[in-house]
C-alpha cells in the first residue's frame, strides 16, 4: 500500500466515523422530539396514535375526575376544542381547573391523550409561552393576568 493509499484510507475511515456519529445523534434527537399542539391544532393535524407530543391549553372547568389509585382524568381545552387526558401519577401542586397546563405523552386509539408528564404553571401570573401564544392566536382572551416570560 502506497503512502497516498494509506492517507486516503485514513481519511475514509475518519469520514465514516463522523457519519456514524451524526446518524446516532440524529436518531437520538428523533426519539426525543415532541411537537407542541393545542387541542385545535391537534384535531386538525390528525396525529397518529402512539406519536409522542406535547399538549397545552387550559384545564377545563369541572373536568377533573380522580379515579382509582393515582389515575386522574381531565380535559385540556383551547375553548374551542377539548381533548380528554388521562394521567397516572402525582399532579403538580399548582394544577387546577381553568389554569394553563402542558402535558407530554401519546394519543391513544380512542382519542384520549395518555400523559406521562404534566406541567402546571409555576406561579399565579405565568402561562407557558407556547400555550399563551397559541391561545391568543386563536382569539382566546386570557384576561390580561398572564405574564409571558
Amino acid at each position: 500500500m502506497t503512502r497516498k493509499q494509506k492517507r486516503l484510507s485514513l481519511i475514509a475511515a475518519g469520514v465514516g466515523f463522523v457519519a456514524a456519529a451524526v446518524l446516532l445523534v440524529l436518531f437520538a434527537f428523533g426519539q426525543a422530539v415532541a411537537y407542541f399542539y393545542v387541542p385545535g391544532d391537534l384535531q386538525a393535524a390528525h396525529v397518529a396514535p402512539g406519536t409522542r407530543i406535547r399538549l397545552g391549553g387550559l384545564v377545563a372547568n369541572g373536568s377533573v375526575e380522580r379515579g382509582s389509585g393515582m389515575t386522574v382524568r381531565f380535559d385540556v381545552t383551547d375553548t374551542r376544542v377539548t381533548v380528554p387526558v388521562r394521567y397516572t401519577g402525582i399532579l403538580p401542586d399548582l394544577f387546577r381547573e381553568g389554569q394553563g397546563v402542558v402535558a407530554e405523552g401519546v394519543m391513544s386509539d380512542q382519542g384520549t391523550f395518555l400523559a406521562d408528564t404534566v406541567l402546571a404553571k409555576h406561579d399565579e401570573t405565568y402561562m407557558p409561552k407556547d400555550v399563551a401564544d397559541r391561545l391568543k392566536a386563536q382569539g382566546v382572551s386570557l384576561g390580561g393576568k398572564e405574564t409571558i416570560r
